[in-house]
């Protein structure tokens, strides 16, 4: 029998197919923060947001985040990430950034001076709870710089 070769084009093409598929999942895998002298930003997969210290209202930590309306974004097991709307400004159309990697665990919930709001939480209920803390504190310090 006569062995059919395949053509090198194809080979790379599925290589590269596996490899864009495992970066795509390990940027998906988890919540990526960056903190800066002046912001935070948070990477999860396709959604990127920058937030700036001196932009930030109100800071909580909730257990539970509201019922809202997926814009787009996707929610498995216990995460949930994307862009969602609640109920209530769904005639404002305000945006909600969720960047949830643990439903089960608390989240922090971050109110803009815009009104604009975002959640997120880290797999690590002490790291979201160590975020937390620096958040607030570098809160409170742009505030107290504006007064």
């Amino acid at each position: 029998m006569a062995t059919k070769k395949r053509h090198w084009l194809w080979n790379m093409l599925a290589i590269i197919t596996v490899i864009v598929c495992v970066l795509v999942l390990s940027a998906h895998f988890k919540n990526w923060t960056k903190v800066k002298p002046d912001q935070l930003q948070i990477l999860s997969g396709f959604y990127y947001k920058e937030i700036k210290y001196s932009d930030l209202d109100s800071i909580l930590m909730v257990e539970r985040i509201p019922p809202m309306e997926r814009l787009n974004g996707f929610s498995a097991f216990d995460k949930g990430k994307g862009i969602y709307r609640e109920f209530k400004d769904s005639l404002t159309d305000k945006k909600v950034y969720v960047f949830v990697d643990n439903f089960s665990n608390q989240k922090i919930r971050l109110v803009k001076k815009d009104a604009s709001q975002l959640f997120v939480n880290l797999k690590d209920s002490t790291e979201t709870a160590d975020l937390f803390r620096f958040l607030h504190t570098k809160m409170e310090e742009s505030t107290a710089l504006n007064q």
